[in-house]
């Protein structure tokens, strides 16, 4: 079938994003896979489907390009949001279902303010065996899980972020025993000032270093004011070198009212073919 799409960017991190409200698409992840193909396909690091809702303006089903679903994601969110306001769908003002969550947005072209679910399963200071040596991390759930690691604490690699290999660390972490069946995310991170942070990205489902993770950002600016006394709202740098702003409230007990602002942009408009799914 003859599907339109639209290519966006998310501070770097790029989505098809496909009107799906007539249920053409069935098979959502039979869809990203030939869709976010980087050589057969449009190319993007994930699809992202509008669909109807009955609690929220729309709901937003995401896809990770090797077709698992990906639940939430903070840049394809924000995304979706402009894609919305832009067709008339939503208004500046509107509510996204996901994962049965509802999370409010702001668009203010070029940004988009999104409000996150609270996070949930912080821990600091854990190790984990890595090969022959012992890696000291910290963990957070922010609608995606991530491990977080500071440079500092990476043995036998550089001190310069841009000169780590992020595919081989990654793989190795996001597969890690420690982390269950599902995996996690994977982010260095380097604190460059009392409110900015550099980061670099490995994310489950795309298999490879992304150049930008809203959720990922979120986890590392959570983990910096912990670790580090950052001051908020923290400037999150990643290797798109797309800054992002992550702001949240915490008392003794919980983290609240988290919000990712950044830049959303469409790429362009088209047209392509995928098979029709059999379910």
């Amino acid at each position: 079938m003859t599907l339109r799409f639209t290519k966006m960017t998310g501070a770097g991190n790029d989505f098809v994003v496909i009107d799906n409200r007539s249920r053409r698409i069935r098979d959502g992840s039979a869809a990203a896979k030939a869709l976010c193909d980087r050589r057969w396909g449009v190319g993007a690091d994930g699809l992202i489907l509008l669909e109807k809702s009955r609690r929220a303006d729309y709901r937003m089903m995401y896809y990770n390009a090797d077709g698992s679903y990906g639940g939430m994601c903070g840049n394809g969110a924000r995304c979706i949001a402009l894609y919305a306001v832009k067709h008339g769908i939503a208004h500046r003002k509107h509510m996204i279902e996901a994962l049965k969550y509802l999370h409010a947005v702001n668009v203010t072209p070029p940004d988009v303010t999104l409000w996150m679910k609270d996070p949930h399963d912080l821990r600091l200071g854990k190790t984990i065996k890595l090969d022959s040596t012992s890696q000291l991390l910290h963990f957070v759930d922010t609608g995606s899980p991530h491990a977080v690691i500071c440079i500092e604490e990476l043995p036998g690699q550089p001190r310069k972020l841009n000169a780590i290999d992020m595919c081989s660390l990654g793989r190795r972490i996001r597969y890690h025993p420690y982390f269950g069946p599902t995996g996690t995310n994977v982010n260095v991170v380097q604190r460059t000032g009392d409110n900015l942070l550099h980061i670099r990205t490995y994310e489950r489902g795309v298999e490879d270093e992304t150049l930008a993770c809203g959720t990922g950002s979120v986890a590392a600016a959570i983990v910096g004011c912990h670790i580090w006394k950052l001051r908020r709202p923290v400037r999150v740098l990643p290797r798109s070198k797309v800054p992002l702003l992550v702001d949240f409230d915490e008392d003794t007990h919980k983290i609240t009212n988290v919000t990712l602002t950044g830049p959303a942009k469409i790429l362009f408009t088209g047209e392509t073919k995928i098979p029709l799914s059999r379910s």
